[in-house]
């Protein structure tokens, strides 16, 4: 059976850059929030290996 976590949940961040340039591929990392202390989207600045350098992420949905 799966453990309970309380708050805190899964989330998904994709490069918001790379949507942008129309290259193939997505950038693309799962990470976990906690859901009662930021109810809003993340964005994080994490590195985009097809683009080589760091880009801010968005948590999607």
């Amino acid at each position: 059976m799966a453990k309970k976590r309380g708050n805190r949940v899964q989330v998904i961040l994709e490069c918001t850059e790379h949507k942008a340039t129309g290259l193939p591929g997505t950038s693309r990392y799962i990470s976990t929030k906690n859901r009662k202390n930021t109810p809003e989207r993340l964005e994080i600045k994490k590195y985009n290996p097809i683009l080589r350098k760091y880009t801010i992420h968005k948590e999607i949905k």
